[in-house]
């Protein structure tokens, strides 16, 4: 006789409890969510307010559009103002933001690249030094530099914005780290032996390879001086070296003074939303740089 084998159990049904993988995966999209609306709810909020004319910027809900189209108007207004003040804050803005940017991602990408890749004596306190002033916070340093500018004949002049702006200890930091990284010793040794100075290394091997950390303190720097609204207000006196934060605001203080006889809320949020399109051009062209740079290190051969 062939012994018959037992049926073959059922299937249990799947159980329907969800993987705690699945929860923090939705914990983790809607806190990026979150974050999504933070940062382009006011965006749309500014874009949506320039369209507007003072009354409805009153009298309509903020995400709503007035009963009229004022974007042109607005813009007609802004640029007529005191015979296109506006231009010429946007003119200093650039010149201030471009000049520091350079200069600081210059200085962040030598400074970084020295303290990653040589040896030398007070290299860790001088380093420590540099972590330290990060956490000083810019406000706190304002006065004493308004005093040492001061005493040098250099306040009201751009070299008040642009010289402090140039010093980053955070891009500093940054570059030391994305240097220690991207930049192999093996590869700086076998310049050295074909008999290459540290110059030419640093420059052509160097600055190359540390191209995305450079656009990252460039960005940084950019936005930083871009928005920077507290030093040029104590350095500056002349209206006609005013940046577009400290000229927006005198702006401002037109329709806020006097009990708001001059009215000129809605050419203030459309002064404030043209002046941050530059930097969302530079964001969207330069990212590419980030993209290839985060390529380049993928794949080995």
């Amino acid at each position: 006789m062939t012994a018959v084998s037992a049926p073959a159990p059922a299937r249990q049904p799947r159980s329907r409890r969800r993987d705690p993988r699945d929860r923090r995966s939705l914990l983790l999209t809607a806190l990026v969510w979150l974050g999504v609306a933070y940062f382009l709810l006011p965006l749309l909020w500014l874009t949506i307010a320039s369209t507007k004319d003072n009354a409805d910027l009153f009298t309509t809900f903020g995400f709503a559009f007035g009963d009229e189209f004022n974007f042109v108007t607005n813009l007609v207004d802004l640029f007529e103002f005191r015979d296109g003040a506006f231009w010429r804050w946007t003119l200093n803005t650039v010149i201030y933001a471009g000049v520091s940017a350079v200069g600081a991602t210059a200085l962040a990408t030598a400074a970084g690249y020295a303290f990653a890749k040589f040896a030398f004596p007070g290299q860790r306190f001088i380093f420590g030094a540099v972590l330290g002033s990060i956490m000083i916070p810019a406000t706190a340093l304002a006065l004493p530099t308004y005093l040492v500018f001061a005493n040098l004949g250099l306040v009201n002049t751009p070299w008040a914005i642009i010289i402090p702006s140039i010093v980053s200890p955070f891009g500093v930091y940054l570059m030391r780290v994305y240097a220690a990284d991207s930049v192999p010793d093996s590869l700086i040794e076998a310049a050295r032996i074909d008999g290459a100075s540290e110059l030419r290394i640093f420059l052509s091997i160097g600055v190359r390879l540390m191209g995305p950390g450079m656009v990252t303190v460039f960005l940084f720097s950019l936005v930083g001086v871009w928005n920077n609204f507290f030093l040029p207000l104590i350095m500056l006196s002349s209206s006609d070296l005013y940046p577009l934060t400290v000229g927006l605001a005198q702006l401002n203080a037109l329709s806020t003074g006097g009990g708001g006889s001059t009215a000129v809320f809605s050419t203030v949020i459309t002064g404030s939303f043209i002046s941050i399109v530059p930097l969302i051009v530079a964001f969207l062209y330069l990212q590419r740089y980030w993209q290839s740079g985060l390529a380049a290190g993928s794949t080995k051969e």
